[in-house]
């Protein structure tokens, strides 16, 4: 997958900083996994460069994800992490957070050896993981927070709900002095019950059981008090209301130290989508009201949300090809979020680019509690190179389970991360202009 770096010039492309919050026009020289020069036009340049016209073409800072679930180990049928890194480049993405819930669960520090050990160093990629918070089939036992640590965790999170109060209280306590970060989702499984879409008018409509926003709002609210006591920092995942987006407002106009994150797929659909009892669009959260999808979107123009996450969810065609209440709730994103996100909110104008662009790299990186340098000359290259008019049809996930199928408006173009690249379109030696 990665390629050698020979000299390179992006030539009249467009350029989305989040950092610097521009968005402007110029030529970029990329060199030996650094940036050269940034400037409107760049006159001189080595010999032996590789120019690009980039016309057309968007130039942004490589995307991240925050949490994302790996087939392997244990799951190699829906999804290996050769095929899941070939997805995330191929999406734009130069960072990927995996999810702990592989087979075995990584709440040893041997699980996270055996992952870096099968992880390829030369892609353009950065690998990062979360460790388990909890251990044991009830999670109500914490794991050993500071090995896990030690032996190179990002941060801890089940990805699951913890729906013990107390517990979650005192891993809070003992994480605080780690200056590690922490995932939670706030979901009271009770309240949910066997709902599988959104509870509401659409619910009825379609006879599907109907999962309460209180299940969301009720268990969000209980974490936001816990945090207020603690005040060890917290991401609250997969934020899915817009009751919650409006607790998240206050808590942060209080000074909690919260971000917050949605799925991408919360910002496209809601619950007429179920109308097609389409099973890929069986998600969890489930997907919400059009008033939940508006309100999601206004979060992330005001900040409230701070980014968007895509929690790729690998399902084998037999898996999912049942009826919408009997299949496993999760979609797959790596490939796909990008294009439609740009196609159908910064198309629309309901999203700035740079808006989209920030909630999808700076924002992520700092809820991880990491940099992001802007696009000037010095820094290192971790940046993606989007065509939103070019089309294709993404292949690289082993897994199919999406609700878009067939050719999409949208293409990454090609990806660096530091010395390692990737490019999915020839591009042209041209002379000095």
């Amino acid at each position: 997958m990665s390629e050698p770096w020979p000299n390179q010039l992006l030539q009249n492309v467009r350029i989305l900083d989040p950092v610097s919050q521009t968005d402007r026009f110029g030529d970029v020289w990329l060199s030996e996994g650094t940036i050269q020069a940034v400037a409107a036009q760049i006159m001189d340049w080595p010999e032996q460069t590789q120019i690009r016209d980039g016309q057309g073409l968007i130039l942004g800072p490589g995307l991240i994800d925050l949490y994302s679930h790996s087939g392997q180990p244990g799951y190699e049928s829906r999804e290996t992490l050769a095929s899941l890194g070939q997805a995330a480049i191929a999406g734009g993405f130069t960072r990927l957070t995996l999810l702990p819930d592989t087979l075995p669960v990584l709440d040893q520090p041997s699980g996270l050896e055996w992952l870096q050990a099968h992880i390829d160093p030369n892609w353009p990629l950065r690998w990062q993981t979360w460790a388990a918070l909890t251990q044991g089939l009830k999670g109500e036992q914490m794991t050993e927070l500071a090995e896990l640590a030690a032996a190179g965790a990002l941060g801890f999170s089940d990805g699951q709900p913890l729906n013990n109060l107390a517990l979650v209280r005192r891993s809070l306590e003992y994480l605080k002095p780690l200056n590690c970060p922490v995932a939670l989702w706030a979901c009271d499984r009770t309240l949910a019950g066997e709902g599988v879409m959104r509870e509401g008018i659409d619910s009825l409509r379609f006879g599907l059981p109907g999962t309460p926003a209180i299940a969301e709002t009720s268990a969000l609210a209980a974490l936001l008090e816990l945090i207020a006591v603690v005040q060890t920092p917290v991401h609250l995942m997969r934020v899915s209301t817009a009751r919650s987006v409006a607790l998240l407002a206050v808590a942060k106009a209080e000074g909690l130290p919260i971000t917050a994150s949605t799925t991408w797929m919360h910002l496209l659909l809601d619950t007429t989508a179920i109308a097609s009892y389409n099973p890929h669009l069986r998600v969890e959260p489930p997907l919400g009201q059009p008033s939940d999808r508006l309100a999601l979107i206004d979060g992330i123009k005001s900040g409230v949300i701070d980014a968007i996450a895509i929690d790729h969810t690998p399902y084998t065609y037999e898996e999912k090809t049942v009826p919408f209440a009997e299949a496993p709730p999760g979609a797959i994103g790596l490939e796909l979020a990008l294009p439609l996100l740009w196609q159908h909110l910064v198309e629309t104008q309901a999203l700035t680019g740079l808006e989209l662009w920030q909630a999808l790299s700076t924002r992520p990186s700092q809820c991880l509690g990491q940099a992001t340098a802007a696009i000037a000359a010095g820094q290192v290259a971790e940046l993606t190179l989007f065509d939103p008019q070019r089309s294709g049809s993404p292949s690289k996930s082993l897994s199919k389970n999406t609700p878009w199928q067939g050719d999409l408006t949208g293409q990454v173009v090609q990806t660096w991360c530091g010395r390692s690249s990737a490019g999915f379109q020839s591009a042209s030696k041209d002379p000095k202009r």
